[in-house]
């Protein structure tokens, strides 16, 4: 059993290379393993696994628990004492003081932990609010076994990776894995804001777990109950209030033992966790970007203007095409499960970028997906309601027409706008769809209609496409946010980030991911969120108290890679093998005629779906395939 254990932790030796220990119940068949990245108190009283004071518990756990000093006050106020610096030991405590469901409501942060209870012979999980660390739970045998990334379970000599056709239809309809699916058979993701506790007497090997995922924070009621508490204070004093609260979770973030950085891309976000860290530092904040020749993927220019403007310790990096090539041989054994944003390959070089000077960034996810910073909530519900009225056959009619014009005719007509034409692709496909579900379903899809791709595979059940996870009264924007923060966040850009930062061993922590945070946007009147076609108002008024508005008013960019061009020119022969049809018909997973016809569309710059998330699917499931699932 031991040396399983030891197995499996050094599958994971990347996400934690500084120390690793083992714990083995004398009188219960449990074992828990770690690897720990240090940050909080670097000693070896922060090492894990780690019994608390009474030995009634033992902790796995990966993340930080960035309330940890005020919940260690509050528990030496009720005659707790401690013997280390970490949050470790105060997470263990406040489980021994309140009990693990009501400590666990209490911890903010990031976080996914195991934690056995000797005294109940129970096995307990919990993930954080917003799904910023990955936690599997699933079967090899009779065994159960959980680990932060699917590779330690290929050590287990009990697993076997029996992969779900309902999951591989998942995977290509959004282009990631949606909680609580995984790619395989019997294995979970735990739902972010989460727990599951089993018994030893209740170990059923093989049951499903997902029954037993029970929410200690629920976001739909947190939805509900705050927006029927819309504040109606001044717009002054709702600025000040956010930025006190957001200036205490950059405060909160900065806490560490290791040297400590941030990202900063330019835009509104990362400028503004940026902006507000280097106001209370001694010391120049140490900043990095990257940068690419092509200028409508390029921010890096814009980065170097704020840092400049904010006084920071500036580090640039411009890739070159190479340089992004190369890391793409490496994606299948960064993210073991399938997964196909592009924007996968700068995180990745931004963080090996990082790593060379610090051991934790801060990072500007999470503002978009709480205050409407996407065009898909700024402009499509303006649209939509100029034109829903317009029976769906005349608007159909225009959509096919106007789509058949490649990408590069719409560039023409707009040249200075980043990424115009792919924009305009997807834009000119809604307009023919049917209400405003289909809408925003298309526009969060990289491969809208997968039935043909997979011919009688169904989609299943996910919390965003659940009744019981729909909140009352939204409007179609609020409505789009809402799905964005209950899903895409998660199971995309939390996936994307932890581990592109993990794989180089670097702690990436989001100020603008905190609940409280989160909470208090739902307060918020939309006007403070979204103005006209301006999203994200309120953070606006932030930063422009640091940086002027000439450096940050400019048309949303995101963080991306030209993989359009690149399957066209040198991406094209590799691509070609991996969807070539001996390859596929072998396979037997994909229907090869469908994706013959996707991937000669794509050549020829007619990509239906305006641009390449379709095709960039199945490459990333292709190319995951190889690695993982050949015997």
């Amino acid at each position: 059993m031991q040396a399983t254990g030891t197995a499996m932790h050094q599958a994971l030796a990347h996400r934690g290379p500084d120390d690793n220990g083992i714990w083995q119940d004398a009188d219960a068949p449990v074992l828990l393993a770690h690897r720990r990245l240090s940050i909080i108190d670097l000693s070896a009283d922060g090492h894990q696994p780690m019994q608390s004071g009474t030995g009634r518990y033992v902790v796995v756990y990966n993340g930080e628990i960035y309330n940890y000093l005020e919940l260690r006050l509050e528990l030496e106020a009720l005659g707790r004492t401690f013997k280390s610096r970490s949050d470790t030991e105060v997470m263990l405590t406040a489980f021994e003081q309140w009990g693990f469901e009501e400590g666990l409501k209490k911890l903010a942060g990031m976080f996914a932990l195991a934690l056995w209870d000797k005294q109940t012979k129970t096995l307990h999980f919990a993930r954080d609010r917003f799904g910023k660390k990955p936690l599997y739970i699933g079967w090899a045998g009779t065994t159960l076994l959980f680990a932060s990334e699917l590779k330690a379970f290929f050590v287990h000599p009990d697993f076997t990776p029996n992969v779900s056709r309902e999951s591989i239809a998942l995977f290509m309809h959004y282009g990631y894995m949606c909680a609580p699916h995984s790619i395989y058979q019997n294995v979970w993701q735990l739902l972010p804001a989460s727990s599951l506790s089993i018994p030893m007497a209740d170990m059923r090997p093989g049951a499903d777990l997902t029954h037993k995922m029970a929410p200690y924070w629920f976001l739909p009621d947190v939805v509900n109950e705050n927006k029927s508490k819309i504040w109606t204070l001044s717009e002054q004093d709702l600025i000040t209030e956010f930025e006190a609260r957001l200036e205490s979770n950059v405060d909160q973030r900065m806490i560490s033992d290791v040297p400590l950085g941030a990202f900063l891309s330019g835009g509104i976000d990362s400028s503004t966790i940026v902006a507000l860290m280097q106001k209370n530092s001694e010391n120049k904040v140490k900043t990095f970007s990257i940068g690419f020749q092509e200028q409508a993927y390029n921010e890096a220019v814009y980065a170097k203007d704020i840092a400049a403007h904010l006084g920071t310790d500036h580090t640039e990096f411009y890739v070159t095409p190479q340089d992004a090539l190369n890391v793409i041989p490496k994606l299948p054994d960064i993210y073991d499960e399938p997964f196909a944003d592009s924007s996968q390959i700068p995180t990745y070089l931004i963080s090996k970028l990082a790593r060379d000077h610090v051991t934790v960034v801060l990072t500007g996810d999470g503002g978009d997906e709480i205050l409407g910073g996407y065009q898909r909530h700024t402009h499509i519900p303006d649209l939509w309601s100029k034109i829903g009225w317009i029976p769906r056959p005349a608007r159909y009619a225009t959509s096919a027409i106007a789509g058949g014009l490649p990408a590069a005719f719409w560039d023409k007509l707009n040249p200075s706008y980043p990424q115009f034409g792919r924009r305009m692709k997807r834009l000119i496909h809604l307009i023919g769809l049917k209400d405003a579900r289909a809408v925003y379903d298309y526009l969060m899809a990289a491969w809208p209609d997968t039935n043909a791709l997979l011919p009688g595979t169904k989609l299943p059940s996910i919390p965003l496409t659940e009744s019981s996870w729909q909140p009352s009264s939204l409007s179609f924007a609020e409505k789009m946010i809402y799905g964005d923060t209950l899903s895409y966040r998660p199971n995309d850009l939390m996936v994307k980030t932890d581990r592109a930062s993990m794989a180089v061993a670097l702690e990436a922590r989001a100020p603008l991911m905190d609940h409280s945070l989160c909470e208090l946007s739902w307060h918020l009147p939309m006007s403070m969120k979204i103005r006209g076609r301006t999203g994200k108002w309120i953070l606006r008024q932030v930063l422009k108290k640091y940086v002027p508005d000439r450096l940050i008013d400019r048309p949303k960019m995101g963080f991306g890679v030209p993989v359009d061009d690149w399957l066209r020119g040198p991406l094209k022969g590799w691509a070609g093998d991996l969807l070539s049809e001996q390859r596929l018909k072998s396979q037997g997973i994909f229907d090869a005629k469908t994706v013959a016809k996707a991937w000669e569309t794509h050549q020829k710059g007619q990509t239906e779906y305006g641009g390449a998330p379709h095709i960039w699917a199945l490459l990333m499931f292709q190319a995951w395939h190889d690695r993982w699932m050949k015997s």
